[in-house]
């Protein structure tokens, strides 16, 4: 297995060097050479194991020779054994044709554990192979950086800096994030906004000298690693509910792109869905990309939806990509246009191929709380404000002929204050963190700067 970038100027890798390197040089995102493709009956025999079982059989193909069949199934289950449900991804249904998939019962409550924790042991696992250290950055929007932490915290070949929007986490997301005491983990608070911080990170890669002069790797949804862990709840839950001789749709709760994108992959390896659906909050860049065939940045609005206050969602890159057939020149222009112009015009060929297969809504503030009070009241269950979005839009596109799974993607634990607003209820940590609010936190202040934010990075790493 190759993997090319979405900007075809940049080297062909390997599993091992694409999960190392994250970013490629020439900016662009690694994506599968081809896309290995799951027979009916290979998909239809994933019931019969479990998750662990199916998450071989769907991620085995991308690794191709880094990792013997032992070992990455070794690997595979100590990722996934500190998750607090034997299904590791639950299904639950809400209303009739309705369901939620539970992605919140990892370590950090959030769906990044899933793909996190099997990054960490697969990073170790390659970097003690090869007596190597590396330096990983990571932007986050609260849960990223949260899951990065928990899944490298102490190993001994790793440095983590994680950068976040100071103010505009929640208070267990940041906590999360400054109270592990590990000294390999460092908590960097930006005074910008995650689109910020993102930029940044991308101008580190594109900065040679100092990416080889800390090792830098990265753990965002840019690194195909990510995204190829979070196909694997797709199928799983597809075929709990039918698939392959079933029809499923998904509807995502989007900030990033990375977690629907990890559904086209499925799509795309052979799994019946028959819509993937985009939800976001009011930062609705995506959705106005959808209806309209333009993707024009404004400006980031706060929301109770944190993790989705986004404007530049990078995965998006990766479909431009296939929608373009390809065409990493093509995909070079728009990204230009988009940091020199804000945005830029989908031609129309690549506009339809993306329609084809994607829908999307977005959601209000008050739609939001809404559906957090409805959900409780209809189905007994509280649901973070991530997740009422992704309920809300599943409810406009929901199809009598085939079921409709909504991503949970947080428990709502971390996200309290819109929850008791909306509820009454304050929804409470699970036991095995309710300590948090007590734990020291340990986080360094920075500004907006990239030469500012390199700086710590380079003291951080030499303690």
């Amino acid at each position: 297995m190759r993997y090319v970038s979405t900007r075809g100027n940049a080297p062909a890798l390997n599993f091992e060097e694409t999960m190392l390197t994250g970013l490629a040089p020439d900016g662009g995102l690694y994506v599968p050479e081809t896309v290995p493709t799951l027979t009916h009956d290979e998909i239809a025999r994933l019931h019969l194991g479990s998750y662990e079982d199916a998450a071989f059989t769907v991620m085995q193909p991308f690794v191709g020779e880094t990792f013997e069949e032992d070992e990455f199934r070794e690997i595979i289950a100590a990722a996934y054994e500190g998750f607090g449900h034997v299904a590791r991804a639950p299904l639950k249904q809400i209303d009739d044709g309705l369901w939620l998939l539970e992605l919140f019962h990892g370590p950090t409550l959030a769906f990044k554990d899933f793909a996190m924790q099997l990054i960490g042991q697969m990073f170790q696992t390659v970097l003690a192979r090869n007596g190597r250290r590396i330096t990983i950055v990571g932007a986050t929007s609260g849960d990223t950086g949260s899951a990065a932490i928990e899944a490298f915290r102490g190993l001994p070949n790793v440095d983590v800096c994680i950068l976040y929007p100071h103010g505009r986490v929640s208070e267990v997301q940041r906590r999360q994030m400054t109270t592990p005491s590990e000294a390999n983990v460092h908590a960097l608070a930006i005074d910008g906004t995650f689109d910020d911080c993102q930029r940044h990170l991308k101008d580190m890669f594109a900065d040679e000298a100092f990416r080889g002069e800390v090792g830098l790797a990265a753990v965002n949804s840019i690194n195909w690693a990510r995204v190829m862990a979070q196909v694997v709840y797709y199928f799983t839950s597809a075929v709990a509910l039918g698939a392959p001789d079933r029809r499923v749709s998904f509807c995502v709760p989007t900030g990033n792109f990375g977690d629907i994108y990890a559904g086209e992959i499925a799509r795309r390896m052979g799994l019946s869905i028959d819509r993937l659906v985009i939800a976001t909050n009011q930062n609705d860049i995506l959705d106005r990309a959808l209806r309209t065939g333009e993707y024009r940045t404004g400006t980031v609005e706060p929301s109770i939806s944190p993790s989705m206050d986004i404007q530049v969602s990078s995965n998006f890159e990766r479909l431009l990509f296939d929608a373009y057939g390809r065409d990493g020149n093509a995909v070079a222009q728009l990204m230009q246009e988009l940091r020199a112009e804000g945005g830029f015009a989908i031609s129309q060929g690549a506009h339809e191929a993306i329609a084809e297969n994607f829908a999307s809504g977005a959601v209000s503030e008050a739609e939001t709380s809404s559906r957090i009070t409805a959900t409780l009241e209809e189905s007994q269950e509280l649901v973070c404000p991530h997740s009422a979005v992704g309920l809300e839009v599943a409810r406009d596109h929901q199809d009598i002929s085939h079921p409709m799974i909504a991503l949970a993607t947080a428990h709502p634990a971390k996200f309290p204050d819109a929850v008791e607003t909306a509820t009454g209820i304050r929804p409470p940590l699970p036991n095995r963190m309710a300590d948090l609010y007590h734990r020291s936190e340990r986080v360094t202040r920075v500004e907006n700067d990239l030469a500012a934010i390199q700086g710590v990075i380079r003291e951080k790493r030499a303690k």
